[in-house]
């Protein structure tokens, strides 16, 4: 581990909260690292040293051999203390698993995020995406439009779940509380390990009195799948824990990013009205472009070799998606906003065994939530400066000002 006197090397960017908040720092750190020292040593006072991996197929590469690269002992991209106040919670959920263990918890609920279940829940989608623009335009001409959608993914994910909507305002919080503890503006408690701690603790209660009354009383929603399932009690806790929380905050941001994207690329916004077919290309490109997820760390299992760089065994590694979602080599002209870009080979959603288990789910609801505003809206446009959260795990635009007209029939 490192302290507090340690030099930091160029790669520690990724450790910075701040960093984060402007893309223009940390796009340009992460393409100087791509180019000159793709697999790089990285040193930050206060984290335990690790490999930071920055180009796509070298991602693609530790992804796709799970059994060498685990997620085990270190998935986040966390501080020495807050991993090892991880390794000694009682908690183990999806994200941290390898093997079987993974396969077994991840077929738990993988029914549910298949395309033709889903397609069974797109008008209740649909639905809440038109409720969510109504409330845009009630707020308009001028709003914040992260603000005004941020609770879409999530009133989708507990609708799922079967949670009732007056706990919604609750858990959003919580979620926040999560993933963003390093920004100022989410985070009241600044000792990120009582934090963490608490909030933990509030949503453990939570969801073991949930589990109490689904198991007493299963009804034919996502917890009581979970609740009923034949896994460990600290398993299911964690279960629920990681679709409330990760099922709503990543795609927020990828919406909030994709508007902005837009916005500040009007030939791809009038190109998308002119030919709406190219909403789902649109979609894809609106997730590499925001990368919502960070990157995760996977942990060498033996001495291997990953591009040209000796790993040694139980050194961990960061894959930057993010950097992989920049990777000239992959994506001509990565710099573009481009929705019509095909093949798209974003990693947003992860690769391989441990790809996202909401992706299609993430799809279907930026995919509705912006034909339903497209066709109601015109004229959009900035009103004001976005700005980023300070966040190094998960994280994008947490303030988007806009303003615009509602759309005459014609």
């Amino acid at each position: 581990m490192t302290d507090s006197t340690t030099q930091a090397s160029p790669g520690a960017v990724v450790t910075d909260p701040g960093a984060w908040s402007d893309p223009t720092r940390i796009e340009g750190a992460l393409a100087e690292l791509r180019r000159d020292e793709p697999v790089s040593w990285v040193e930050s006072p206060g984290y335990t040293p690790f490999w930071l991996v920055t180009r796509h197929a070298d991602v693609v590469a530790v992804e796709r051999d799970a059994a060498l690269f685990t997620n085990q002992p270190r998935v986040l991209l966390q501080t020495a203390d807050q991993d090892a106040a991880r390794a000694r919670g009682p908690l183990r959920s999806l994200v941290d698993m390898d093997g079987p263990d993974h396969r077994l918890h991840r077929d738990v609920t993988a029914d549910w995020f298949k395309p033709r279940n889903l397609r069974s829940i797109e008008d209740a989608v649909r639905a809440e995406a038109s409720r969510t623009v109504d409330q845009l335009i009630e707020s308009g001409p001028e709003v914040d439009f992260a603000e005004a959608t941020l609770q879409f993914p999530l009133r989708v994910i507990l609708s799922l779940l079967g949670l009732p909507s007056e706990d919604y305002a609750w858990m959003l919080q919580k979620t926040q509380e999560v993933f963003g503890a390093t920004d100022p503006d989410l985070q009241e408690e600044r000792d990120l390990a009582v934090a963490y701690q608490r909030t933990f603790r509030e949503v453990l209660e939570y969801f073991t009195k949930l589990t109490v009354s689904r198991q007493a009383n299963p009804t034919d929603d996502l917890a009581s799948v979970i609740a009923n399932a034949d896994i460990g009690e600290a398993e299911r806790l964690s279960y629920y824990g990681l679709i409330a929380t990760a099922g709503h905050d990543t795609t927020s941001y990828s919406i909030a990013g994709g508007m902005l994207a837009l916005l500040q690329n009007p030939d791809q916004l009038a190109h998308l009205r002119t030919d709406p077919e190219l909403l789902p290309q649109a979609v894809e490109e609106m997730l590499r472009w925001t990368t919502p997820v960070r990157g995760f760390m996977r942990n060498a299992q033996r001495q291997t070799e990953l591009n040209g760089v000796t790993i040694q065994a139980g050194d961990a590694l960061l894959l930057s998606f993010l950097s992989a979602n920049r990777d000239e080599a992959v994506f001509d002209d990565p710099q573009r906003f481009d929705i019509t870009r095909t093949p798209n080979r974003q990693l947003s959603f992860g690769f391989g065994p441990h790809t996202c288990l909401g992706a299609n789910l993430a799809r279907m609801e930026m995919k509705l939530l912006f034909a339903e505003l497209l066709s109601r809206v015109d004229d959009l446009e900035l009103a004001g400066d976005p700005s980023w959260a300070e966040a190094v795990i998960v994280g994008g635009v947490k303030r988007l000002p806009i303003r615009f007209n509602i759309r005459r029939s014609a």
